[in-house]
């Protein structure tokens, strides 16, 4: 089971830009026939993506599932609210975390996980703009010492 294969679909580097991610919960997702397809093949866009809580359910808005190319007129609407798979308690506890000020839940990764597909979802809140400059300035200073360590090693 600790060796079972992932197979990333897609990543939200975006989210990791312009939010501090303070936690993450997998959660699985109910997709209609063709949307799975879909998704296994890559064609899908969530960079505006969020998830919100309605009468105790999660839902995924704003997540973008191209129709599936080799599919008859039975195809899905590709822009609709996806329901998001989880516990009731993990539900609460994400609604008491939402409820606080600043806090929203946005879609990190999709991925595969035993032939299911599953969505990271974190516990992010809004970066401002110097910590954004904070973050570039630190990702500039890595770079910079890798790049002078190679020429070291050299």
């Amino acid at each position: 089971m600790d060796g079972e294969p992932i197979k990333i679909i897609a990543k939200n580097k975006k989210a990791h830009f312009d939010y501090s991610i303070e936690e993450t919960i997998e959660c699985g997702i109910a997709l209609q026939g063709t949307e799975i397809k879909s998704v296994r093949d890559g064609r899908i866009s969530f960079p505006d993506s969020f998830a919100e809580i309605m009468r105790n359910e999660v839902w995924l808005k704003n997540f973008h599932i191209s129709e599936y190319v080799y599919s008859s007129i039975f195809n899905h609407d590709p822009d609709r609210p996806k329901k998001l798979l989880l516990h009731k308690d993990e539900i609460k506890r994400l609604t008491r975390k939402t409820e606080e000020k600043g806090y929203t839940l946005i879609p990190l990764e999709f991925y595969l996980k035993r032939g299911r597909i599953k969505v990271m979802l974190g516990i992010c809140k809004g970066k401002k703009q110097f910590d954004k400059r904070a973050d570039i300035k630190e990702r500039d200073i890595k770079r910079d010492m890798q790049r002078e360590l190679q020429l070291k090693n050299r």
